[in-house]
């Protein structure tokens, strides 16, 4: 049994080193090495949390500082599982979830100053967050309200074209139905007036009775000029 304790210390050792010579990927290596002895080691599963933190796999150390706080009751042990699980959190810019993980870390130690920090700075990466989220969905309801009116002055400028196609095809039959008008008008025989008409019929009476009693004339000279030399 002594001999499993020993190697399992060996491997956090070994990991401890390459983790502070910045070697994160050999130090997971050997942390899960040691979890294998004993996998209910918390030094162990803490220092694999933080080797994954540093290879930016925050959502594996997230689990694992989770299952951590579930299992550890020592006040000062909590509040470190608490502090890193809030760190993993707020580097996956999950910021209200990194205030909760705050908060419980002080619940467990109130005088860290280190997670009191931390938890200001989520909370102020927070109120952005949610500003720009607002000023995202103002500037998206503008952009949709725009469209909608684009989309009504392009309706608008077709409807006014549309209107005006239709009052030139109006005034173009209007145009038309006058001219034809005008020609029909032209081909038409003049319409005189009743009055008129008796009055051309009576002179075309006149006329032809001025030119009877004239024919009447001529052959009354005529009969007596051929009278005159016959009276030989």
């Amino acid at each position: 049994m002594m001999g499993f304790a020993q190697k399992e210390a060996k491997l956090i050792r070994e990991g401890n080193r390459s983790f502070k010579d910045g070697n994160f990927k050999e130090a997971e290596i050997n942390f899960r090495k040691s979890l294998e002895i004993n996998e209910q080691s918390v030094k162990g599963s803490f220092n694999l949390g933080d080797a994954l933190y540093e290879q930016e796999d925050y959502e594996s150390s997230q689990q694992l500082f989770d299952a951590l706080s579930k299992k550890i009751e020592n006040p000062k042990q909590r509040a470190e599982i608490f502090h890193n699980l809030g760190n993993s959190f707020l580097a996956a810019d999950k910021y209200q979830e990194s205030i909760d993980a705050y908060k419980n870390a002080l619940r467990n130690n109130p005088a860290d100053m280190d997670t009191k920090y931390n938890l200001e700075y989520a909370r102020q990466k927070l109120d952005e967050q949610q500003q720009q989220d607002k000023d995202k969905q103002e500037q998206d309801k503008n952009e949709d309200q725009q469209d909608q009116e684009d989309k009504q002055d392009k309706q608008d400028q077709e409807n006014k074209e549309d209107q005006q196609d239709q009052k030139d095809q109006e005034q173009n039959k209007d145009q038309n139905q006058d001219e034809q008008q005008q020609k029909n008008q032209q081909q038409q025989p003049k319409q005189i007036s009743k009055q008129d008409a008796e009055r051309m019929l009576q002179a075309l009476k006149n006329e032809e009775k001025k030119t009877i009693e004239k024919l009447k004339k001529e052959k009354a000279k005529s009969a007596k000029a051929t009278s005159s030399e016959k009276d030989w």
